[in-house]
């Protein structure tokens, strides 16, 4: 006490007049009830030697004068700092504490607590709770309670059945059954949405696909069919064009083969069925066959896949409205729907019909089968006849969710298609069982062990997925207005085994980092150690798969721009035949991969860590910078054409200026998560509602939603997408006379002002964007 009164006392230039001294003297015998309180001042100064410490002789104040003020004020502002100090201190440890939660390391709250505002906006005291559960302790949890025997009891619900064709009874029965075990697994809300679509089924007779020479001759007569394929009898010269895409068919007018008015042939594989279809349509011919790939399972060689060839997703009859029973429909199609005839075949039957061929040979990575011809010499053609017909279907989506207990309008969504049209082991019974085993698992966390999810979590199961992910596409185009601020992200299940050796991954570039994050923590099932990061290896993004038309995860991130992420296991150079045959069937599944079970438990790990990460978390795990490297990717390949459309007259600067609003606009915001206070709910929400927005904010403003439903301009359909405007580019560096100039300066105007639009959309409020342009 001495040695601070001192220190005070130097500090001040003066001494105290008094001061208050408590001495607690203990005694020999252990007491130390005595207390001593002096009122003195200082002896070394005021007091007499050899007198008692509390007689003194009074002393006068000292004078204050001007020095001393002003030295009062000094050490004023030098308190101030050091409060200032340590209270910087304090929050940046907090926040050290929280960015290591970020990244998975480390035990740190990420949970919600108690503390919650009260109705006159002032914080109340926090409460106890029940106890945290940290990041890593979740995933642990998740790992220990997936089940492979629960998977397998989930599969064998499909046994015995030969098809679950949407909208009729076994696809019914399996609704009800999902709607039942969503009840038993006590979700919040449980509930149905009813659609009411038009679908194509087969007709009072069979498509037939004849070879007329001297003659008519059945080919193949086959069960399966296309569904939206034109009804009608079409007669034309085959002509095989490999798998369909656009680089085969410039292939064959280079070979100078006339297409208008034949029939083309192609194998099944690298891009949709529709796609195919289109392309052929182009080149003006009057139907099309398709057969599947080859396969290293010959008992395949005789199966005919079924397909549809509609050019886009939902009900092609309400293009751009859902499909509930009380709208009043326009006379409206979707203008991708086929107007020629298409049919499926087998390998044997497209073998026969090559061997009636007698044109130019196959060009050899063109091969599919023995003797493949690409045209014919003689007088031989090709006659199809599609006998399809409409019909009008009621198709159940079946909901739960579980809500979260701090954003419960904030969710992500699993989901998994219900129907097929046979067995359908691989092509919906794989992600049915994981959803189902999803929904018992995260359920019971939450009702058992007191895990506290910060938003909702929706379990989906679709219907009509095999026409175009109908049933899922109904739904964003009922709910269009709210989904894209709610829904954050779409996790798909479907097909998620269909091999064992390789690793197909579909996302949006802002789910790479999380994805990347979860794959070095879930074990590869084919291996006795190592996870799946090692499997992928580091350059895996290289080797993601865009999404077609056939994923259900597409028009949730084409035409809702929410962010998606479809993961599975397959062999890439040994698909599985049977997919979307009537013997896609779990005996033949297990046939191709002897570690079904634990590769299905793994995709469900996967999509689990996935959904719990970004309900967990206070900041959503969406990485911007994967965007931004999107755009400086972009603005390099835009880079060889420079010269080209200088000689038009244009300019690519004002494309170059948008990518780099966008830049600074993702480092504003990055800047701005930094620098806020993470426990503060309003400000990480709005935070979140920012990032959230970013993949929707890539959908094209300034086209209709009716005219054109992929608005993405990375991901989307059409000519508004950069690699749209990119294919425009190379035709004018090859001919510049091949391109509309106008269409050219269209896209580069769609182009600039979507990328411009983001960017203002991200930086936040209007008075802070980047207005250079």
């Amino acid at each position: 006490m001495d040695h601070a009164r001192a220190a005070i006392s130097n500090l001040f230039g003066g001494e105290p007049t008094s001061y208050t001294r408590f001495s607690i003297a203990r005694q020999t015998d252990g007491d130390n009830s005595h207390v001593e309180m002096n009122l003195a001042a200082d002896e070394e100064e005021g007091g007499e030697i050899g007198k008692p410490e509390h007689l003194h002789a009074s002393m006068p104040p000292p004078r204050r004068n001007g020095k001393n003020l002003c030295l009062i004020i000094m050490a004023a502002v030098v308190l101030l700092l050091i409060g200032f100090l340590i209270g910087y201190l304090s929050y940046r440890g907090r926040m050290q504490r929280v960015n290591r939660c970020l990244d998975g390391s480390g035990n740190c709250e990420m949970t919600p607590t108690a503390s919650y505002f009260s109705d006159d906006g002032m914080e109340e005291e926090e409460v106890s709770g029940p106890r945290i559960l940290y990041w890593p302790e979740l995933r642990n949890m998740l790992a220990a309670k997936l089940s492979a025997p629960c998977l397998e009891a989930n599969m064998r619900q499909r046994e015995g059945k030969t098809s679950f064709e949407a909208g009729k009874v076994e696809d019914e029965n399996t609704a009800s059954y999902i709607h039942d075990q969503f009840t038993r697994f006590r979700l919040d809300d449980v509930w149905n949405d009813e659609h009411y679509v038009r679908l194509q089924d087969t007709g009072s007779s069979k498509n037939q696909v004849f070879i007329v020479e001297d003659g008519q001759e059945e080919l193949e007569s086959p069960d399966a069919y296309v569904a939206y394929s034109k009804n009608g009898t079409v007669t034309g010269k085959p002509i095989y064009v490999n798998y369909g895409r656009k680089e085969d068919f410039q292939q064959i007018r280079i070979m100078g083969i006339p297409m208008n008015g034949t029939i083309i042939i192609f194998r099944a594989g690298k891009i949709t069925l529709a796609e195919k279809v289109a392309n052929a349509r182009k080149e003006g011919a009057v139907g099309a066959l398709m057969f599947p790939d080859t396969s290293n399972n010959k008992k395949t060689d005789s199966f005919v896949p079924f397909g549809h060839a509609h050019l886009g997703t939902g009900d092609p009859f309400t293009p751009g409205f859902p499909s509930f029973n009380h709208t009043q429909f326009p006379p409206l199609e979707s203008s991708g729907l086929p107007p020629i005839p298409v049919q499926t075949i087998s390998r044997v039957a497209a073998a026969k019909l090559f061997g009636k061929m007698d044109g130019d040979k196959c060009l050899q990575d063109w091969t599919s089968v023995m003797g493949c011809k690409v045209t014919v010499n003689r007088n031989m053609t090709v006659k199809l006849t599609v006998n399809n017909v409409m019909v009008d279907r009621k198709i159940l989506n079946i909901f739960g969710v579980i809500k979260g207990f701090e954003e419960p309008d904030r969710y992500v969504v699993l989901g998994a298609q219900r129907d097929s049209w046979g067995p359908g082991a691989a092509k919906a019974g794989v992600g049915t069982a994981i959803l189902l085993e999803l929904a018992r698992v995260i359920s019971d966390m939450v009702k058992n062990d007191d895990y506290k999810p910060r938003r909702s979590i929706i379990f989906a199961s679709w219907s009509a997925g095999e026409y175009g992910a109908v049933g899922a596409t109904e739904w964003l185009e009922g709910y269009s207005t709210t989904l894209h601020a709610k829904a954050f992200t779409y996790i798909n299940l479907d097909t998620a085994v269909l091999g064992s050796r390789d690793v197909k991954i579909s996302a949006s570039p802002l789910l790479y980092s999380l994805l990347e994050t979860v794959m070095k923590r879930v074990k590869d099932p084919t291996k006795d150690s190592g996870n799946l990061y090692s499997r992928v290896g580091n350059d895996w993004i290289k080797r993601v798969v865009p999404l077609d038309l056939d994923n259900a995860a597409f028009p949730f991130l084409a035409y809702s721009g929410i962010p998606v992420v479809s993961f599975g296991f397959y062999d890439e150079n040994d698909e599985y035949s049977f997919l979307g045959t009537t013997e896609d069937t779990l005996a033949n599944l297990k046939e191709k991969t002897d570690k079904l079970y634990p590769l299905m438990r793994t995709a469900a790990e996967v999509a689990g860590q996935i959904a719990l990460r970004l309900t967990h978390d206070h900041e959503l795990f969406l990485d911007l910078d994967r965007y931004s490297e999107e755009l400086l990717s972009f603005q390099e390949k835009l880079l060889h054409f420079d010269s080209n459309v200088k000689a038009l007259g244009l300019t690519l600067n004002w494309l170059y200026f948008a990518r780099g609003d966008f830049q600074r606009a993702a480092d504003t915001l990055r800047r701005d998560i930094a620098n806020s206070d993470r426990e503060n709910r309003i400000v990480r929400r709005a935070l979140n509602d920012r990032m959230m927005k970013v993949e929707y904010d890539f959908l094209s403003p300034f086209l209709s939603p009716k005219d054109a439903p992929f608005r993405h301009i990375f991901f989307g359909k059409g000519s508004h997408t950069l690699q749209s405007l990119l294919e425009n580019l190379k035709q004018l560096k090859d001919n510049e006379n091949s391109v509309d100039v106008d269409e050219l300066k269209e896209q580069l105007a769609l182009a600039t002002w979507t990328i411009k639009a983001a960017a203002n959309a991200l930086v936040g409020d209007i008075w802070n964007t980047d207005n250079e342009i």
